[in-house]
């Protein structure tokens, strides 16, 4: 007959291997992690085309580069500006 004490060492030896396999292959499983999203820009001043307006012309008076210009605009199309459409002229990029 066999020992019951060996039967319950078996079974608890049995258990806790089960236990830390369990948790050894739920750890190397890749987890997901955040990534930051780079903020667009913002925009603290606008300014209304008027008639004639061209972006250069805008970045010149209001003294932006027309990099700064495109950086703190990246949706305006300035090939079709139109009269009302609103620019930014100070923001951040």
């Amino acid at each position: 007959m066999a020992n019951p004490n060996n039967n319950s060492r078996a079974s608890l030896f049995a258990l806790a291997l089960a236990l830390f396999l369990l948790i050894a292959v739920a750890q190397s499983k890749p987890g997901y992690r955040t990534v930051p999203v780079p903020a667009g820009p913002t925009c603290d001043t606008v300014f209304g085309v008027r008639k004639g307006d061209t972006c250069f012309d805008i970045g010149q008076n209001f003294k932006l580069s027309a990099h700064d210009f495109n950086c703190i605009n990246p949706n305006v199309n300035c090939a079709a500006l139109f009269v009302g459409q609103w620019v930014c002229i100070s923001g951040t990029a």
